[in-house]
């Protein structure tokens, strides 16, 4: 059958090697999971706290953006860490300059990642997520309504 996620994906990494002019090679084992489209939930903040990477600017999940992994953002130990998903998405912002292109992708990935139907998954996308963003957008705000990271 085969995992539906990945849980703490960002050990992906391992399977990709960049050379000296930043181009990728995925492995046997990371193009099968970008090619199936598996899920890969990332805790940035919490594989900083880990030790995984030393900065939200060193942690592979921009390597796996450009290289079109479905990615996905989560908090993991939010009570405990103090973690919020707009704080996540605020670090991010200022890690690699994401904006609302990137929050939108992220967030269709998420819900194409959720467990529920098909045909619910595909609603909520169009009828509440790209609205939602398109709005943004058109707000003119950029993305300085991400809260700022704690």
């Amino acid at each position: 059958c085969g995992a539906e996620r990945l849980g703490h994906g960002v050990r992906i990494i391992d399977d990709i090697a960049v050379d000296d002019d930043g181009r990728a090679t995925l492995g046997r084992l990371a193009s099968f999971v970008r090619d199936r489209r598996v899920p890969l939930e990332m805790c940035p903040t919490s594989n900083v706290n880990t030790g995984v990477c030393d900065t939200i600017a060193e942690h592979p999940i921009g390597l796996l953006e450009q290289l079109r992994f479905r990615v996905t953002v989560n908090t993991d130990n939010r009570l405990m860490s103090d973690i919020t998903l707009s704080s996540e998405f605020a670090k991010l912002h200022e890690a690699f300059g994401w904006g609302w292109d990137e929050f939108e992708w992220l967030t269709v990935n998420a819900m194409k990642s959720s467990f529920w139907p098909f045909d619910k998954r595909l609603g909520i996308i169009s009828s509440r997520i790209k609205p939602g963003y398109a709005a943004l957008k058109a707000s003119g705000l950029g993305s300085s309504l991400v809260a700022p990271a704690p």
